[in-house]
């Protein structure tokens, strides 16, 4: 102990109390961007993004500071002996906390896209050279958190458990919802739960030739698309398509006159709830956002005729089955394919499916099943059946559902 070298010790636990600040002020730096692209306008000039995995920057500043904190116990016996221990709790928690916790997220609220672009400019090839261990850390964390989520009591729902809900009994009887469960439900929705897919946006790709753009503006029905390179990852703009109809009849439309109806993108996170965003929408006279996860990732769109229509479908008192995804059959049961939402599914059915974990019923086969399945295969998902009629590029694609009661087809 006493041939420590006390000098070198000492220079390492500074790099690691400024490696470990640096870290930290970067997480912070990208989660208050992430926060002021709620409020971003017309003009504004584009926010940085983070260019490295979020759970590598996680593992970094983790092994900073137990190495800080294990360097700071070694110098702490040298000095003190059989006290060190608690004086390298005392000292180490202290400078950890005011110079790699409270200091780094200051500065970062002060200068987040100074902070954000010195981070992807020193950080970025060596955090994404690591991120395979960190995806393996992440990946045991999912594994051991497995056994409390919800999923397994959905699936494993027993009759005994389904007779001893008078509440679902009830409303089965009546045939629709009770209205104040849908008034409370408006208080948990996120944009996140009525998202558009992004594999199913409709966008115009710049890199195609004009003559593809304006045969696909001709058969579109929407009148606000985004506008990216390759990839909606690599989204521009937002084409007003109003403002380019007359250039489609006779094919005079150009690249430059695409751009010239667009504007500016509005970046929506997906936590957002849905009444702040419906607020947001009329603050910023938007109609469409891009919504992003926390690495900025595009996940999909949400539009204000998207919110007002999950509110006004909470006050609905009749079901309906005008939803292009469910084909009713004359036995009652139902075939519906994997791309349908489960809140749609369960606002057009009066079901119960879960909803607080995967968005489709795709997802929800495959998170019960844990794997891809194959046609015919067979589940149990609380008092619901389902019968894989098909999958389709590592998707399921069609699924037959039918209720263990019987079911009648719900009026128009």
């Amino acid at each position: 102990m006493d041939n420590l070298p006390i000098e070198p010790m000492l220079v390492v636990l500074a790099l690691l109390v400024l490696w470990s600040g640096l870290f930290t002020a970067i997480e912070a730096a990208q989660q208050h961007l992430l926060t002021l692209r709620t409020a971003s306008r017309s003009g504004d000039k584009p926010l940085a993004r983070l260019s490295f995995p979020r759970d590598s920057l996680i593992l970094c500043n983790t092994l900073c500071r137990v190495l800080a904190v294990i360097i700071s116990t070694l110098l702490a016996l040298l000095q003190w002996a059989e006290n060190g221990p608690w004086m390298a709790c005392l000292i180490a928690t202290s400078v950890l906390l005011v110079l790699a916790d409270y200091l780094p997220r200051t500065l970062a609220t002060r200068y987040p896209d100074a902070i954000l672009s010195l981070g992807n400019t020193l950080l970025g090839v060596p955090l994404k050279i690591i991120y395979p261990a960190a995806w393996l850390l992440d990946s045991i964390s999912q594994l051991l958190l497995r056994p409390f989520t919800r999923k397994a009591g959905a699936v494993k729902q027993s009759e005994d458990e389904q007779a001893a809900d008078p509440d679902d009994a009830e409303e089965h009887a009546n045939g629709r919802p009770h209205p104040v469960s849908g008034i409370h439900a408006l208080d948990n929705i996120t944009v996140n739960d009525i998202l558009v897919p992004r594999s199913e946006v409709d966008g115009i790709n710049l890199d195609e030739p004009i003559g593809e753009i304006i045969e696909q503006l001709r058969l579109s029905k929407r009148t606000r698309l985004p506008v990216f390179h390759s990839d909606i990852n690599q989204v521009e703009a937002v084409l007003n398509t109003r403002q380019i109809r007359h250039l489609l009849p006779d094919a005079s439309l150009t690249k430059e006159a695409l751009l010239a109806a667009c504007h500016e993108p509005y970046f929506v996170p997906e936590s957002t709830p849905l009444q702040l965003q419906l607020l947001n929408f009329h603050k910023q006279q938007r109609r469409l956002g891009m919504v992003v996860d926390e690495y900025g990732e595009v996940l999909g769109i949400v539009t204000l005729e998207d919110i007002l229509e999950e509110i006004v479908g909470e006050f609905e008192s009749e079901h309906s089955l005008d939803n292009p995804h469910i084909h009713p059959q004359a036995d009652g049961r139902f075939v519906i394919e994997g791309a349908a939402s489960i809140r749609e599914l369960n606002k057009s059915l009066g079901w119960h499916l879960p909803s607080d974990g995967p968005k489709t019923l795709n997802g929800l086969v495959t998170e019960a099943l844990e794997t891809i399945p194959d046609s015919a295969v067979c589940l149990k998902i609380g008092r619901y059946r389902l019968e894989i009629l098909e999958t389709e590029d590592n998707r399921v694609s069609r699924v037959l559902i039918w209720h263990t009661k019987p079911l009648t087809t719900p009026t128009l």
